[in-house]
C-alpha cells in the first residue's frame, strides 16, 4: 500500500473539527476543557504533531506521553475508545477513504502506545 497523500491543510482542517467536537462532547468535552488553557497554541502543537507522525515533518518536539500522564485519571479505555469513534468521524468526514484510513490506524497505535505508558505508570511501584 503507498502512503496517501496528505497535506498540512488537510492537519490544519481536520484538527481543529476534531477538536470541537471534542470540546462538545459530553464524556470528552468536560475532560479536555478542563486540561487545556489556551486551545489556538495546543491546536498548533496537534497539528504539528500529526504532521510528524504522518509526514515525517519533524515539526512536533514535545513529549505526548509526559503531557499524557499529567491526566492519569482521565486516561481510560473508554475514553480512549470514544476519542477513537469521534476521530474516525472526524477523519471519515474531511478526508478521502484512503488518507482517513491511514490516520484512523496510527491514532489506534497511538492509543494503544499510550494506554499501555498509562497502565505501566499506574501498576508502578511508589518509591
Amino acid at each position: 500500500m503507498t502512503d496517501p497523500i496528505l497535506s498540512e491543510q488537510d492537519f490544519a482542517r481536520v484538527i481543529p473539527a476534531f477538536y470541537a467536537r471534542v470540546r462538545d462532547d459530553e464524556i470528552l468535552g468536560p475532560i479536555f476543557n478542563n486540561a487545556i488553557q489556551d486551545w489556538p497554541h495546543h491546536l498548533e502543537k496537534l497539528q504539528a504533531f500529526w504532521s510528524s507522525v504522518m509526514m515525517a515533518s519533524g515539526r512536533y518536539k514535545g513529549q505526548p506521553m509526559v503531557a499524557h500522564l499529567r491526566h492519569v485519571a482521565d486516561m481510560t479505555g473508554d475514553n480512549f475508545g470514544h476519542w477513537l469513534l469521534l476521530w474516525g468521524e472526524t477523519t471519515s468526514d474531511l478526508l478521502g477513504a484512503e488518507a482517513a484510513d491511514a490516520m484512523q490506524h496510527k491514532a489506534m497505535k497511538i492509543a494503544e502506545s499510550l494506554q499501555l505508558g498509562v497502565q505501566f505508570h499506574r501498576e508502578k511501584p511508589a518509591q
